[in-house]
């Protein structure tokens, strides 16, 4: 591993940088909000007040001094020399520090992170790579990944660790992101289907009303699904779900009655009860997932709003890996219920390849006997 003193120069661009903003993290602290998206926001505006390219971690503010980054992707791509310091805030309170060169259009990125900790800001591990894939993309991102390796991992592992970075350089009107926040990463894609099919309130299509109850639940019990997997994993949990327990999550969230919904799962109108079985062992996902970026809204005559978003993943270093319209209907007390979600078709379109369906019924027989 090629470990490098650090320079005299580089120490004092290091100490720079903690001033600038020690103050806040320290107010941040102390008012136990490290991971709010305001403070966040004002660590990103004060480094970005002297100078220096920042943005948060999720992509939900603005990129300061962008016209420097734009600079450097074209440096790149003529194969001049350059460098370029980006700040990368974190929620976990902290930030992240690259220092890129380019030189014969290869870029050599140097990763440090700097964590916050009873009224200090301390360099917690450094790691060099050079990127196996760089792209400031159409929509405005920065994307650029490699294998790295640092002393402190390498005495763990006895190897490097991957890591893919997606920085929105472009700005994005903050209504948008609001949109975003409040209706499109709640659901997000961890375990669901919802953003990767077309559905409708006319046509529930393969929408999953199991997925959705997963997810649905902790928002309106304000408590993780009691319904868990059984500890041996050879062994399916099947459990009842009361009418009224089950419908109550999902009619909150869609506009969908009993018939339907009991026409989409498996009900037993004898006892008047949902059969529900946990995701089990081999319906476990990678856990890297895309978002889903608002990019246009329109307000409809009948009270609902269309998003027009894209599904920004970068672990695969691509910011559209297609796009989609969601009808959503927002309603008096707060709330809101979905109306349908639409791929819009395009020659671009990736395939998405982080979900795992749940198994079929046929499946499940085939796996657990059918016990």
């Amino acid at each position: 591993i090629d470990v490098q003193d650090v320079s005299e120069e580089e120490q004092e661009n290091e100490e720079e940088i903690i001033n600038i903003c020690i103050d806040l993290y320290d107010k941040a602290a102390e008012e136990n909000k490290l991971d709010d998206l305001e403070i966040i926001r004002s660590i990103v505006n004060r480094l970005g007040e002297n100078e220096y390219p920042a943005v948060d971690s999720r992509n939900q503010i603005n990129m300061t001094e962008p016209e420097k980054v734009v600079e450097f992707c074209e440096k790149v791509d003529a194969q001049e020399e350059a460098e370029i310091t980006i700040l990368e805030v974190s929620y976990l309170g902290g930030f992240v520090k690259y220092d890129l060169h380019t030189k014969d259009g290869n870029v050599d990125v140097v990763r440090s992170y700097y964590g916050y900790e009873n009224g200090e800001i301390q360099k917690e591990v450094t790691g060099r790579y050079q990127a196996e894939y760089w792209n400031y993309t159409e929509e405005g991102y920065l994307m650029f990944s490699g294998v790295w390796f640092s002393e402190e991992l390498y005495v763990l592992t006895l190897s490097g660790a991957e890591e893919h970075t997606a920085l929105r350089v472009q700005p994005l009107d903050e209504t948008y992101r609001e949109l975003s926040r409040k209706y499109l990463l709640p659901i997000s894609f961890e375990q669901n289907n919802m953003f990767i099919v077309d559905w409708s309130e006319e046509d529930f299509g393969d929408l999953n009303f199991y997925d959705m109850y997963d997810i649905l639940y902790p928002k309106v019990n304000g408590q993780y699904v009691p319904y868990v997997a059984d500890d041996n994993l050879s062994v399916s949990a099947v459990y009842r779900i009361p009418k009224e327990e089950f419908e109550s999550v999902i009619m909150k969230y869609f506009n969908i009655d009993s018939e339907t919904l009991q026409s989409k799962t498996v009900y037993d109108s004898e006892d008047s009860t949902y059969e529900y079985k946990p995701r089990g062992f081999e319906e476990v996902e990678y856990p890297e997932y895309p978002y889903s970026e608002v990019i246009g809204y329109t307000e409809n005559s009948d009270g609902t709003i269309t998003l027009t978003a894209n599904v920004v993943f970068p672990y695969s270093g691509n910011s559209k890996v297609y796009a989609h319209e969601v009808v959503l209907r927002p309603l008096e007390d707060g709330g809101v219920q979905y109306v349908s979600n639409r791929i819009i078709p395009s020659e671009d379109n990736s395939e998405e390849t982080w979900h795992t369906p749940r198994l079929t019924l046929e499946e499940w027989e085939e796996l657990y006997g059918g016990e």
